[in-house]
Protein backbone atom coordinates (compact mmCIF):
# COMPACT_ATOMS: atom_id res chain seq x y z
CA UNK A 1 0.00 0.00 0.00
CA UNK A 2 2.87 2.30 0.71
CA UNK A 3 4.57 1.63 -2.07
CA UNK A 4 1.21 2.77 -4.28
CA UNK A 5 0.69 6.20 -2.82
CA UNK A 6 4.78 6.66 -2.92
CA UNK A 7 4.07 6.06 -6.80
CA UNK A 8 1.07 7.80 -7.05
CA UNK A 9 2.73 10.71 -5.39
CA UNK A 10 6.00 10.41 -7.97
CA UNK A 11 4.02 10.69 -11.13
CA UNK A 12 1.60 13.35 -9.99
CA UNK A 13 5.28 15.05 -9.13
CA UNK A 14 6.33 14.34 -12.82
CA UNK A 15 2.66 15.42 -14.04
CA UNK A 16 3.03 18.87 -12.57
CA UNK A 17 7.03 19.51 -13.32
CA UNK A 18 6.73 18.42 -16.83
CA UNK A 19 3.44 21.07 -17.23
CA UNK A 20 3.37 23.69 -19.85
CA UNK A 21 3.74 27.36 -18.76
CA UNK A 22 0.59 28.82 -19.76
CA UNK A 23 -0.32 29.96 -23.48
CA UNK A 24 -0.08 33.88 -24.53
CA UNK A 25 -3.66 33.32 -24.15
CA UNK A 26 -3.50 32.01 -20.55
CA UNK A 27 -1.15 34.09 -19.26
CA UNK A 28 -3.57 37.42 -20.63
CA UNK A 29 -7.12 36.14 -19.17
CA UNK A 30 -5.08 35.04 -15.42
CA UNK A 31 -3.79 38.56 -15.46
CA UNK A 32 -7.16 39.97 -16.79
CA UNK A 33 -9.62 38.46 -14.14
CA UNK A 34 -8.06 39.78 -11.64
CA UNK A 35 -9.38 42.97 -12.72
CA UNK A 36 -11.79 44.42 -10.15
CA UNK A 37 -14.48 44.59 -12.56
CA UNK A 38 -16.46 41.40 -14.09
CA UNK A 39 -14.69 39.27 -16.51
CA UNK A 40 -16.20 36.61 -18.19
CA UNK A 41 -14.34 33.84 -19.52
CA UNK A 42 -15.84 32.00 -22.75
CA UNK A 43 -13.99 28.63 -23.97
CA UNK A 44 -14.94 27.87 -27.59
CA UNK A 45 -14.07 26.62 -31.29
CA UNK A 46 -16.07 27.51 -34.45
CA UNK A 47 -16.00 24.37 -35.18
CA UNK A 48 -18.12 23.33 -32.01
CA UNK A 49 -22.26 22.64 -32.86
CA UNK A 50 -22.99 23.96 -29.32
CA UNK A 51 -20.87 26.94 -29.77
CA UNK A 52 -22.16 27.42 -33.25
CA UNK A 53 -25.34 27.37 -31.63
CA UNK A 54 -24.76 30.04 -28.95
CA UNK A 55 -23.72 32.45 -31.59
CA UNK A 56 -26.96 31.47 -34.10
CA UNK A 57 -29.37 32.47 -31.34
CA UNK A 58 -28.06 35.85 -30.63
CA UNK A 59 -27.56 35.18 -26.93
CA UNK A 60 -24.01 36.58 -27.27
CA UNK A 61 -23.96 39.72 -29.14
CA UNK A 62 -27.30 40.32 -26.87
CA UNK A 63 -25.27 39.56 -23.66
CA UNK A 64 -21.88 41.47 -24.70
CA UNK A 65 -23.79 44.62 -25.62
CA UNK A 66 -26.17 45.16 -22.55
CA UNK A 67 -23.46 44.65 -20.12
CA UNK A 68 -20.47 47.32 -21.30
CA UNK A 69 -19.27 47.51 -17.54
CA UNK A 70 -18.29 43.58 -18.23
CA UNK A 71 -15.17 42.67 -20.21
CA UNK A 72 -15.65 39.38 -22.45
CA UNK A 73 -12.77 37.19 -23.54
CA UNK A 74 -13.60 34.47 -25.93
CA UNK A 75 -10.87 32.10 -26.41
CA UNK A 76 -10.84 29.55 -29.33
CA UNK A 77 -9.41 25.99 -28.15
CA UNK A 78 -8.81 23.29 -29.08
CA UNK A 79 -8.57 24.80 -32.75
CA UNK A 80 -4.70 24.79 -33.47
CA UNK A 81 -4.06 28.43 -32.74
CA UNK A 82 -6.66 29.80 -34.45
CA UNK A 83 -8.87 32.25 -33.18
CA UNK A 84 -12.35 31.77 -34.97
CA UNK A 85 -12.80 36.18 -35.40
CA UNK A 86 -14.22 35.40 -38.82
CA UNK A 87 -17.03 33.47 -37.24
CA UNK A 88 -17.45 35.58 -34.55
CA UNK A 89 -17.25 39.26 -37.01
CA UNK A 90 -20.49 37.44 -38.63
CA UNK A 91 -22.11 36.96 -35.56
CA UNK A 92 -21.30 40.95 -34.58
CA UNK A 93 -19.41 40.29 -31.96
CA UNK A 94 -15.66 40.77 -33.34
CA UNK A 95 -15.81 44.70 -33.15
CA UNK A 96 -17.62 45.03 -29.45
CA UNK A 97 -15.35 46.85 -27.35
CA UNK A 98 -15.66 45.33 -24.36
CA UNK A 99 -14.72 41.51 -26.35
CA UNK A 100 -11.15 40.45 -26.68
CA UNK A 101 -10.66 37.64 -29.09
CA UNK A 102 -7.65 34.91 -27.83
CA UNK A 103 -6.80 31.72 -28.92
CA UNK A 104 -4.64 28.84 -27.27
CA UNK A 105 -2.43 27.30 -29.61
CA UNK A 106 -3.32 23.70 -28.09
CA UNK A 107 -4.44 21.05 -31.31
CA UNK A 108 -7.92 19.36 -31.30
CA UNK A 109 -8.20 16.08 -30.51
CA UNK A 110 -6.25 13.33 -27.96
CA UNK A 111 -3.47 15.69 -27.03
CA UNK A 112 -5.98 18.80 -26.43
CA UNK A 113 -5.22 20.67 -23.02
CA UNK A 114 -7.64 19.62 -20.03
CA UNK A 115 -7.52 22.95 -18.45
CA UNK A 116 -7.13 27.01 -18.92
CA UNK A 117 -6.61 29.12 -16.25
CA UNK A 118 -6.58 26.75 -13.23
CA UNK A 119 -10.26 25.21 -14.88
CA UNK A 120 -10.51 21.71 -16.16
CA UNK A 121 -11.59 21.89 -19.46
CA UNK A 122 -12.93 18.38 -20.82
CA UNK A 123 -16.30 20.29 -22.78
CA UNK A 124 -16.77 23.48 -24.94
CA UNK A 125 -18.07 25.70 -24.18
CA UNK A 126 -17.30 26.75 -21.49
CA UNK A 127 -17.70 29.69 -19.76
CA UNK A 128 -16.48 31.25 -16.00
CA UNK A 129 -17.71 34.91 -14.29
CA UNK A 130 -14.93 36.06 -12.37
CA UNK A 131 -14.63 39.19 -10.00
CA UNK A 132 -11.19 40.14 -8.66
CA UNK A 133 -9.56 37.33 -9.22
CA UNK A 134 -12.32 35.40 -7.75
CA UNK A 135 -14.16 32.57 -9.43
CA UNK A 136 -18.07 33.75 -9.32
CA UNK A 137 -19.32 31.30 -11.51
CA UNK A 138 -18.51 28.42 -13.48
CA UNK A 139 -20.37 26.80 -16.76
CA UNK A 140 -18.27 24.27 -18.23
CA UNK A 141 -20.32 21.89 -19.66
CA UNK A 142 -22.35 22.91 -22.37
CA UNK A 143 -24.66 25.74 -24.14
CA UNK A 144 -25.35 29.06 -21.62
CA UNK A 145 -28.37 29.68 -20.91
CA UNK A 146 -28.26 33.61 -21.42
CA UNK A 147 -31.04 34.69 -18.68
CA UNK A 148 -29.27 32.63 -16.03
CA UNK A 149 -25.91 33.93 -17.43
CA UNK A 150 -27.41 37.98 -17.36
CA UNK A 151 -28.47 36.55 -13.37
CA UNK A 152 -24.93 35.09 -12.63
CA UNK A 153 -23.58 39.05 -13.94
CA UNK A 154 -26.43 40.56 -11.82
CA UNK A 155 -25.08 38.50 -8.37
CA UNK A 156 -21.88 38.93 -9.31
CA UNK A 157 -22.08 42.63 -8.66
CA UNK A 158 -23.90 42.55 -5.82
CA UNK A 159 -21.99 43.04 -2.30
CA UNK A 160 -22.56 41.06 0.24
CA UNK A 161 -21.02 39.62 3.11
CA UNK A 162 -21.71 37.19 6.12
CA UNK A 163 -21.02 39.99 9.22
CA UNK A 164 -23.81 40.34 11.35
CA UNK A 165 -25.49 36.66 10.74
CA UNK A 166 -26.10 34.73 13.88
CA UNK A 167 -23.54 31.82 13.80
CA UNK A 168 -24.85 28.36 13.35
CA UNK A 169 -23.67 26.41 16.67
Amino acid sequence: MLILRLASLFILFITISLRADPSPAEQKVLEAIKSKDLSVVHLWAPWCSNCQTELKNGGWVKIVKDNPQVHFYFVSVWNGGEDGRAMLKKFDLADQPNLTILADPGPRGKDHIKQFAGMPLSWIPATQVYKGGDLRYALNYGEVRFPVLQQFLEDSQSEWSHKGEPKIE
